[in-house]
């Protein structure tokens, strides 16, 4: 307990899935929760959970594909709290097909989500942890970002940007105090993977080692992990959660 007592915590797509149940821990371990979303009604129930059990949240409604829109909210995070130590850049989305059948409608909204969303948000709060010295960037990345995966040409190069936007952060801003990780999840039961037909669960579940799915909470406590003072000389990995699934 108390891992993250007292810092302030931003966490995108923060009102469902692998987001809310990082800001029920994060919340529990201390943390003072700001999680940005598009669904209200999400960011309501989110709040009102974490403050039923005793935590601190606020939502605020983010687009953060759109930079004016996340830098005003960070700016309301700062009047609110005073402070941002933390931020998890979780927010993402699929819209998946083959290449050839695929509308550059849903290329470009999962890249201005998946990608441009992390590169938005670490451009408005990083030079807010630079000035001064201290922060932590966890960004969920996907082992599809790592492996490629058929029928995601979109989601695999947006969450292969991911990566290479943490990598390139922990080496600019390591000297300033502030360190970048990554999580890869493999397949999560999530909202996302409701919509997932169930041939496809079960081959996905017959690749993986441990032979289940895994839970947002599992790839919620290895966000935890390097967003706490127990990772305080990790920068730069990716941690793949994922149940061995690409061994």
């Amino acid at each position: 307990m108390d891992r993250l007592k007292g810092k302030v915590v931003i966490i995108t797509g923060g009102a469902s899935g692998i987001g809310r149940e990082t800001a029920q821990i994060f919340a529990k371990e201390g943390g003072r929760i700001a999680i940005f979303d598009m669904n209200e009604a999400g960011l309501r129930e989110v709040e009102d959970a974490i403050r039923a059990a005793g935590g601190e949240c606020i939502g605020y409604k983010v687009d953060v594909s759109d930079f004016e829109s996340v830098n005003s909210a960070v700016q309301k995070v700062l009047n609110d709290f005073h402070t941002i130590d933390v931020l998890v850049n979780n927010a993402g989305i699929t819209r998946d097909n083959f290449l050839v059948k695929m509308d550059i409608e849903d290329w470009n909204r999962v890249i201005a989500i998946n990608l441009t969303g992390t590169f938005n948000c670490g451009k408005a709060v990083l030079p807010i942890m630079m000035e001064k010295m201290s922060g932590v960037v966890v960004n969920v990345s996907s082992v599809v970002g790592v492996y490629g995966n058929i029928g995601q040409s979109n989601y695999a190069a947006s969450k292969a940007g991911v990566i290479g936007l943490t990598k390139t952060w922990a080496k600019e801003f390591g000297k300033k105090g502030i360190r970048v990780n990554a999580v890869a999840p493999g397949f999560i039961k999530t909202p996302m993977t409701e919509k997932v037909p169930d041939k496809v669960i079960e081959y996905m579940v017959s690749k993986t080692p441990m032979g289940r799915m895994g839970e947002a909470r599992e790839v919620a406590n290895a966000i935890l992990f390097l967003a706490s003072d127990e990772a305080s000389f990790i920068t730069g990995h990716i941690l793949h959660v994922d149940g061995g699934l690409v061994i």
